[in-house]
């Protein structure tokens, strides 16, 4: 399965996000400490990168987003937010996607997460990550 980086200063979140990506399978690691985010990125080694688009402590998501991509050019980042206000900001072209928190929000998560975990196999050996379970 994959590694799942998860980048968000709201715990009920990183919960949400964990429980229902492990329970597919997955690898999940959470952090709210963006300073640490390149050491979590080479020690974890993700397969995708789930950033909250508002980050405490006065860190724009956007710099947090070209420091990773610059990094890492081929790590999937997708935005997750609670406003789909910025939906249109330039630089949400750095991401591979965005999600917009809702009730409806794991199951969206899940399938982006799929295809983006297909996508990458077609460099990776060709290999399928199973499908995702749906509730």
């Amino acid at each position: 399965m994959a590694n799942i980086l998860i980048i968000d200063d709201q715990a009920w979140v990183k919960d949400l996000c964990r429980e229902g990506l492990a329970g597919a399978g997955h690898n999940v690691s959470t952090t709210d400490d963006i300073e640490s985010v390149v050491k979590n990125i080479l020690s974890f080694n993700p397969h995708i990168v789930l950033l909250n688009q508002y980050l405490k402590h006065g860190f724009l998501v956007w710099d947090v987003l070209q420091d990773i991509k610059m990094k890492h050019p081929n790590l999937p980042v997708l935005i997750v937010t609670t406003h789909d206000t910025h939906l249109f900001c330039p630089h949400l072209s750095q991401a591979e996607g965005y999600l917009v928190k809702s009730h409806t929000a794991a199951n969206e998560l899940r399938d982006k997460i799929y295809n983006l975990l297909n996508q990458l196999s077609v460099v990776q050996e060709d290999t399928e990550f199973p499908s995702p379970i749906m509730p």
